[in-house]
């Protein structure tokens, strides 16, 4: 890495670290003060702004933390992507966003919970938060910022001029809907205080499922493609798709144990009596849909994987690992 690439780096680590500040402050403040914003929240009925203002962010907290994902994330974060021309920031504030959420679900005045449901569901999601972070950083080379999702760089091209509030929608705003949508059962576990039973187990066993499932399928790829760089290197061919371990019963098996991970979370919440934050994840589950869509789509027009990956797609399942429809392996084709 150069000089600049080190500078670059490094402050964009900063910029990071520094982005979700405002928020965390704010937050702090609140709990310090809970005392006396609870006294204006009580007084909410005397018809004032302000003791509404304050009624409204004290006993709805899922509606406060939308506000501060709004101005924090949709609204910072698309003005430092624009400065920067790269909107890089929100793939990596996927795996620490869940995190803040959970914290504050935990701390707010109001919650009520089961103390080890609430120990368990806070260190899954750092299990989870930590194993995203180290594959996404991993797959960056350790660059903070180096670039954005090709997905977007994709929009970017495609809505030219338009591009500036195409993305603040697109990228930010679908983003609050996908994110506050899937943590909805952080927000059930620290609001139900009932005792641990079966069904949190199974929950657990989900969670972790997918977990481990999502962690093996990115490290598999991860040295698939570390493999193939060095046959490159050494002017060999290159095998053109991963069909080894999970990749070899499914075509997207990291995906199927993100999703895992997400609905051991709506178990948690289903089993509080609030099936209703299913929502977030079968909408996050149809989301997924279309990347993995056009994912494949990009596979099929790189033109010396075309032959091979039409094959691993009729032979091997979409997302559930499951046996071949047929034997087969990839093959090979001098770079």
């Amino acid at each position: 890495m150069t000089r600049a690439n080190m500078g670059s780096n490094l402050k964009n680590a900063v910029l990071a670290i520094l982005a979700p500040l405002p928020s965390m402050i704010f937050y702090l403040w609140f709990l310090k003060n809970s005392e006396v914003i609870a006294n204006a929240a009580a007084g909410g009925d005397d018809g004032s702004f302000a003791a509404s203002l304050w009624a409204w962010c004290y006993y709805h907290p899922v509606l406060l933390a939308n506000v501060l994902f709004f101005f924090n994330v949709n609204v910072l974060f698309w003005v430092i992507g624009h400065i920067q021309n790269r909107h890089w920031m929100i793939s990596l504030y996927w795996t620490v966003i869940p995190i803040l959420l959970v914290h504050y679900y935990a701390t707010h005045p109001l919650a009520q919970y089961n103390l080890w449901r609430s120990k368990i569901v806070i260190l899954l999601t750092w299990v989870w938060a930590i194993r995203l972070n180290h594959n996404y950083l991993r797959r960056e080379r350790w660059q903070w910022g180096a670039r954005e999702d090709w997905r977007f760089t994709q929009m970017r091209a495609q809505y030219g001029k338009n591009w500036l509030w195409i993305s603040f929608f697109g990228i930010y705003a679908a983003q609050q809907v996908f994110l506050m949508g899937v943590t909805l059962p952080l927000y059930v576990v620290h609001s139900v205080d009932r005792p641990l039973n079966i069904w949190d187990f199974i929950a657990i066993l989900v969670a972790v499922t997918g977990i481990t499932m999502a962690y093996l399928a990115d490290t598999q790829l991860h040295d698939f493609i570390a493999r193939n760089q060095k046959l490159k290197e050494l002017g060999k061919p290159v095998v053109l798709n991963l069909e080894e371990g999970l990749w070899y019963y499914s075509r997207h098996p990291n995906y199927f144990g993100e999703q895992l991970w997400w609905w051991g979370l709506v178990i948690f919440a289903w089993n509080l009596g609030q099936a209703w934050t299913f929502v977030g994840s079968l909408f996050n589950v149809l989301c997924l849909s279309y990347v993995t869509m056009l994912v494949e789509e990009r596979m099929l027009k790189t033109p010396h994987r075309t032959e091979a990956y039409s094959h691993y797609r009729k032979t091997t399942s979409v997302w559930v690992p499951w046996f071949k429809a047929s034997q087969g392996s990839a093959k090979e084709k001098p770079t």
